[in-house]
């Protein structure tokens, strides 16, 4: 037939060709390297371009994934070429496609391309080319070491970005057409990528969701890695004497290191109630400041940005683990006296919520600390620096647990991909999506396609004045900002790094 696709799909690459497979009318690239395997020699190292190969390499498994930091079980080994990518594209023979770049990364402890919840059928049945990339995390992305770069996860994404200018157009799409997006840690990476010189003109366009406003001072992050060198019985927190620690042992000890961050409290303050040790490092080289002033200062040029949060941020880890309707007075009070911004934010917070309890005290200022300002903070310094900002927030309650979930942090994920069937998918959004659901999901996806194919997301844009938000519901609304009560309490606050107490 003409136009149809063949069953195994070749492309040329600059590395060497690939063969992918068809599904769903579109065709499947996977486990592409973008470089090559950060372990032996190259581990801690920055990215080293992949090697050619020569014939034809088979692209029809995921790459192996990443180590993960992770409290459950995420089985064996599979390799260590983790630094591989996947293209879904509507025709490789096409031109010009509009191109959608996700970054899978989750509290700077996981990413699985993988995941059967960023399946791009949905997007390329649009006209999309979609890549999925794989990048380091934990430790051999994020630990803080002085005989070692800086921020490898990052440098990791910018070799993707790379690979993308450099290959796109042979799978259809328009190199001069990127949108980079994520969700969590995947948003902080793409805020991070819009104030790092080194990733301009790679991309045009971004999409961040719950962005999380992680950063930690130099001082912080050696202390941390030292902390965790000297669990592992390392003789000092260098890349030298990390090297030859089994990466998936590496990731399962910080597993254990995450668990226990309260004991430190004392004297890393904040950071001990994120549930992650290590994060980005505003190190002066990689990432040299947050991305919120250096696009209020100017020193970042503003883009088209699509960002927002949902309602509930913090839900999903309060009731996942088994903290919803536990906590108490104490409880709130650290909460507040930890993250509320200082010095009167927690009276602040108590004075604009009256009637609310030690419950809602602490989901709304953990919500607020750690993705619902960072997100609505990041449209206004965009549209400051120059740019077109789109801020959403997601209100609609997950119809699963009774709706104890609320509108909860990665909700909006499967809604966007239109993958309510996928195993997240269907714990969030139940096994039999509503009506209502798929209503909502087609609206989101419908967001994302116009964005990255025109720049706009379909409603009005963010102004200081107005401060414009589309409110994602079963009966989406554009009003102005729905927090304003937390924003008035954050005004005139830096969404600072994390800093030794």
């Amino acid at each position: 037939m003409p136009g149809q696709l063949p069953e195994q799909p070749r492309v040329q690459t600059t590395e060497g060709v690939v063969q992918g497979c068809r599904r769903q009318g579109h065709a499947v690239f996977r486990g592409i390297p973008y470089a090559q395997p950060p372990v032996g020699a190259f581990r801690f190292a920055a990215p080293a371009p992949p090697r050619p190969w020569e014939g034809t390499r088979q692209a029809v498994e995921f790459g192996p994934v990443v180590p993960l930091s992770l409290p459950v079980d995420t089985g064996p080994p599979q390799g260590t070429d983790w630094l591989t990518l996947n293209v879904g594209t509507p025709d490789p023979g096409a031109a010009g496609l509009p191109v959608l770049v996700w970054i899978p990364v989750g509290g700077y402890i996981s990413a699985a391309s993988s995941d059967p919840m960023y399946d791009p059928a949905a997007l390329a049945e649009a006209g999309l080319v979609v890549v999925t990339i794989n990048c380091r995390v934990g430790a051999e992305g994020f630990a803080f070491l002085d005989d070692a770069p800086p921020n490898r996860g990052f440098l990791d994404q910018i070799a993707a970005l790379q690979w993308v200018q450099r290959n796109i157009a042979a799978f259809g799409g328009n190199p001069d057409q990127v949108t980079v997006a994520g969700q969590s840690a995947g948003a902080g990476s793409v805020a991070a990528l819009l104030a790092m010189k080194s990733a301009r003109g790679l991309f045009r366009r971004a999409i961040a969701h719950s962005v999380p406003g992680l950063h930690s001072t130099p001082a912080l992050a050696r202390q941390v890695t030292a902390a965790l060198a000297d669990r592992l019985g390392a003789a000092a927190p260098t890349a030298a004497a990390l090297r030859d620690i089994d990466p998936w042992h590496l990731a399962a000890e910080l597993t254990a290191f995450n668990a226990d961050l309260h004991a430190h409290r004392g004297s890393w303050g904040r950071l001990t109630e994120t549930g992650t040790a290590l994060c980005p490092v505003i190190d002066g080289e990689v990432l040299t400041e947050t991305p919120w002033p250096a696009l209020t200062s100017g020193r970042a040029s503003g883009t088209e940005l699509l960002v927002g949060h949902t309602r509930d941020e913090f839900r999903l880890f309060s009731v996942m683990g088994g903290r919803r309707g536990t906590f108490t007075e104490q409880d709130a009070r650290a909460a507040l006296e930890l993250l509320a911004p200082q010095p009167h934010g927690a009276e602040a917070y108590r004075a604009a919520f009256p009637q609310a309890g030690p419950e809602e005290l602490v989901e709304t200022v953990y919500s607020d600390a750690l993705f619902r300002m960072p997100s609505q903070r990041l449209a206004a310094a965009n549209a400051a620096a120059g740019g077109t900002s789109y801020l959403f927030e997601l209100r609609w309650t997950a119809p699963v647990l009774g709706g104890a979930l609320g509108a909860c942090h990665s909700l909006d994920v499967p809604l966007a991909f239109g993958t309510l069937d996928s195993p997240v998918g269907a714990q969030l959004a139940g096994d039999e999506p509503t009506p209502e659901a798929v209503a909502l999901s087609h609206e989101i996806k419908e967001a994302w396609i116009r964005f990255v194919t025109t720049g706009d997301a379909g409603w009005a844009a963010y102004r200081p004045d107005q401060q414009l938000t589309r409110v994602l519901d079963a009966e989406s609304e554009t009003v102005p900002y729905p927090e304003q009560a937390s924003r008035r309490i954050w005004e005139g606050h830096a969404i600072a790094p994390f800093d030794l107490s």
